[in-house]
């Protein structure tokens, strides 16, 4: 007990002593030419704040106003950091002592402007570089009146960084934009970051949340560390490393950021994520899982509605980050009953670009994608696919490349360009191999044509899928396919030929899927026909296809 009021005693007279002499220890210019001298030192960037407030209540503690850090000036005379209030919390026995030293910054709504320039550089690598800075920027001044200070000699290093800056600082309510390769700032930039950052002299440790934007996607931080610097070491060459999870309710707005508006993607979103790397290099490895992707496009060629949308459910990505590319391997996801799984890469540095390698498709029931593609040559089916695809992010169909080859069916096809297309050919066959004998069916194309299989290998450049080898198959007829086919205005240049049971016809289709012109070749048609039946029919034939 009489220990316990000593130390209670001792406490009251320290708090007292505080009221009494912190007003005179820290006398405000002394402060704050110190704090401005000694922060611009560290971080090697000029550093100014409108006022400073020291209050002795409930700890002591001075308070900065309008605090702002200036830019690496190759990118402008904006400031780098604005900051709406920074409280120093300061230690009591260091002041008693005639010292000021700090134990917790607190910084409130800090705002802060990240740039990359079309070299790749960003705005952040020079600082803590002090006067060697890497990039060759020129000295600031040094500390003076008014607040205001620059970069100082033999700047860096982690005891004068614990010193300046104490070994707690917390950060509420930050926003930070960022531009990338010289685009719009403020396209991109998170929200709302709550950090809690401790040091230990050489590593800061880190805890908090944060919002990114566009979108609504949460990211919490969990044991995370950054290395600090040595002297002259650059900022951005300090090791980082922490875990990382996401949670957002819809990627759509975020999406759209990245990659445009079309097609849309929408979906929730959760992740559990590990940053490794560098703070200028990071690498970010995880399980990314969006368990109801949608994606809407609107096409004109459509009948109403004219905007459509497909959903894939189960997408789960391993990925990989580094630098300006992500990898997701493997890529897995469902749509109906099928499978699909890939390994996905993708590009954001200038035009966004995706490679998709390892594709395998298996069951896949096209019928899914019939109201989405609203394709005038669509089948219905399982599918089954091999093959790999690349395409810029904007201007998909007119981008897209790849190889590989197909399996459909058993199904119908269901396209009513296809079916009126395969109804002359199915009828002229017909037609053509019974000489032209009344028996022909009729309304052959008032119900889907169904088929045995579909399968074909084939080449896409620039968005035209080229095929050699199509064969479509039904208990009475083959038809091969050979030639082109544009995705993006539904251009067609093949070559088609029906083999019927009683004989052999082939054609040129050209045109496009809303206005496709055949040509049947003569020389093609089956053998033992009269010439003047075989006349007429074509004609008939003829007539039906214009």
């Amino acid at each position: 007990m009489k220990w316990a009021l000593v130390v209670a005693a001792a406490i009251v007279a320290l708090a007292i002593a505080a009221v009494v002499f912190v007003p005179v220890v820290a006398d405000i210019p002394r402060v704050q030419a110190l704090i401005a001298g000694s922060a611009s030192q560290t971080i090697g960037r000029p550093v100014r704040f409108s006022a400073i407030v020291v209050r002795p209540l409930p700890l002591p503690s001075v308070e900065l106003k309008g605090l702002e850090i200036g830019d690496d000036p190759r990118f402008g005379a904006a400031p780098f950091l604005k900051l709406e209030k920074g409280t120093l919390r300061l230690g009591l026995l260091a002041l008693l002592a005639g010292r000021v030293e700090v134990s917790r910054v607190i910084l409130t709504q800090p705002s802060i402007t990240l740039l990359q320039d079309a070299g790749g550089h960003w705005n952040i690598a020079t600082l803590g570089a002090g006067a060697d800075a890497r990039s060759g920027s020129a000295r600031a001044p040094r500390a003076g009146s008014g607040g205001t200070a620059g970069s100082g000699p033999g700047v860096g290093g982690p005891g004068v960084a614990g010193t300046v800056l104490g070994s707690r600082i917390r950060i509420d309510r930050g926003v930070v934009s960022y531009a990338l390769r010289g685009g719009i700032v403020g396209k991109y930039r998170i929200e709302d970051l709550n950090l809690k950052l401790k040091s230990s002299g050489t590593q800061v440790t880190a805890a908090g949340d944060l919002r990114v934007r566009p979108g609504d996607l949460r990211v919490r931080i969990a044991r995370g560390s950054l290395a600090l610097p040595a002297a002259r070491t650059p900022l951005l060459d300090s090791a980082v490393q922490a875990d990382v999870s996401l949670d957002g309710k819809d990627v759509g707005a975020l999406m759209e950021a990245a990659v445009g508006p079309a097609p849309a993607v929408a979906g929730a979103i959760t992740g559990t994520l590990v940053v490794t790397g560098s703070l200028g290099a990071p690498r970010v490895a995880g399980k990314v899982e969006l368990p109801g992707l949608q994606i809407t496009q609107t096409r004109q060629t459509c009948p109403e509605p004219r905007k459509r949308t497909l959903t894939v459910s189960g997408v789960t990505l391993n990925v990989h980050w580094e630098g300006a590319g992500v990898q997701a391997r493997p890529f897995t996801a469902s749509l109906g009953r099928g499978k699909i799984t890939t390994n996905v890469t993708a590009s954001f540095e200038g035009s966004p670009r995706m490679t998709l390698s390892d594709v395998v498709v298996k069951g896949v029931p096209l019928e899914t994608l019939v109201d989405f593609l609203c394709q005038g040559y669509v089948v219905t089916g399982p599918l089954d696919l091999t093959g790999t695809f690349s395409m810029k992010l904007k201007g998909m169909w007119k981008t897209l490349a790849g190889e590989g080859q197909l399996s459909i069916g058993p199904g119908k096809v269901v396209g009513p360009q296809a079916v009126a297309l395969f109804e002359n050919l199915v009828r002229a066959g017909g037609a053509l191999s019974s000489v032209l004998a009344p028996d022909v069916p009729t309304g052959l194309g008032a119900s889907p044509l169904e088929f045995d299989a579909i399968t074909a290998t084939y080449q896409i450049v620039d968005g035209v899928v080229t095929t050699r080898d199509l064969l479509y198959t039904t208990r009475t007829i083959k038809v091969g396919v050979t030639g082109q086919y544009a995705l993006a205005s539904g251009a067609m240049n093949l070559d088609v030929v029906v083999n019927h049971q009683r004989g052999r016809i082939a054609a040129k289709v050209t045109g496009t899927v809303a206005a496709p012109s055949i040509q049947v070749a003569p020389s093609a048609l089956v053998r033992d026909l009269d010439p003047d039946k075989l006349q007429r029919g074509l004609q008939d034939l003829l007539k039906r296809f214009r």
